[in-house]
């Protein structure tokens, strides 16, 4: 969380669990996990205008170098859930998200975590500054350190 009066920006995706999601105990399989977190990244993108195709074209990449998953409570298949995204502005050039899956009802805490991605020229080098257009997205979202 912010430790400042800045507006967290956030989504919220619901997701189904699906039967391939599933291991042979009949509960989600740990790396389903990642998927639920990239769709709710991707929703993100979309409400926020920092999807990947927008990154790409200003000549960037954003691949994930930390992902980390704490799990509380298992899902099954057919099982509903959100998966709750807040974004963490940060001074350096990368992208924080945290989460939380929550069952449907908003009872249970199913799973929280955390991503970081880095910016990827298009040669795939590293890039240590912050790109122009990362730094206006996040002056323009009132989320600029």
């Amino acid at each position: 969380m912010l430790s400042t009066d800045r507006e967290i920006l956030s989504t919220e995706t619901e997701v189904r669990v699906r039967f391939n999601e599933v291991d042979s105990m009949g509960i989600v399989w740990h790396g389903s996990y990642a998927a639920y977190f990239e769709e709710a990244r991707e929703a993100f993108g979309r409400a926020y205008g920092l999807d990947y195709l927008t990154i790409r074209d200003h000549g960037y990449y954003v691949p994930l170098v930390q992902l980390d998953f704490s799990f509380k409570h298992p899902l099954t298949y057919g099982d509903r859930a959100i998966v709750a995204l807040s974004y963490t502005p940060c001074k350096a050039a990368k992208i924080l998200f945290n989460y939380r899956i929550l069952s449907a009802d908003r009872k249970t805490v199913i799973a929280t975590g955390s991503s970081t991605q880095v910016f990827l020229d298009h040669a795939r080098n590293l890039v240590l500054y912050m790109p122009e257009f990362y730094e206006q997205w996040q002056k323009a979202q009132g989320v600029f350190l």
